[in-house]
């Protein structure tokens, strides 16, 4: 796994380099992930470490891959302040990657909304790596 952002660089594209390692958004409604409908696993991006399961994936209109729960031990939640709105950022446990925000406004019995930037994750399909 990359050390300093030097090498984040080098692996990642340019895009996901402004999402995941300098905690940019990509446009609502581009990303390649936000119409995935098979069964499988969505990993970060950045390190590989699995993420969120497609069971937990909801379509909450918003433009961005929405998930109602992470894999245990996943993810980890940063205060977000910036943008003068109190948000609640998620990031990957293993390297630290902004992965997008969560909210407490999910339709579903968690009451979580995962809003994730597709650049940030990858997808594998169930049992597959």
């Amino acid at each position: 796994m990359p050390k300093n952002e030097e090498e984040w660089k080098k692996k990642l594209t340019p895009e996901q380099f402004e999402v995941l390692r300098e905690k940019g958004t990509e446009a609502p409604f581009s990303g390649k992930l936000l119409h995935e409908e098979r069964d499988g696993i969505y990993r970060c991006a950045a390190c590989g470490a699995p993420l969120f399961a497609s069971v937990t994936k909801f379509d909450s209109g918003s433009g961005w891959p929405s998930f109602d729960d992470a894999l245990p031990g996943a993810v980890k939640f940063i205060e977000d302040s910036s943008l003068g709105m109190s948000r609640t950022e998620v990031v990957c446990t293993t390297c630290g990657s902004h992965l997008g925000h969560m909210f407490t406004d999910g339709p579903t019995s968690t009451g979580k909304r995962y809003c994730m930037n597709s650049v940030c994750l990858e997808f594998s399909e169930e049992g597959k790596k």
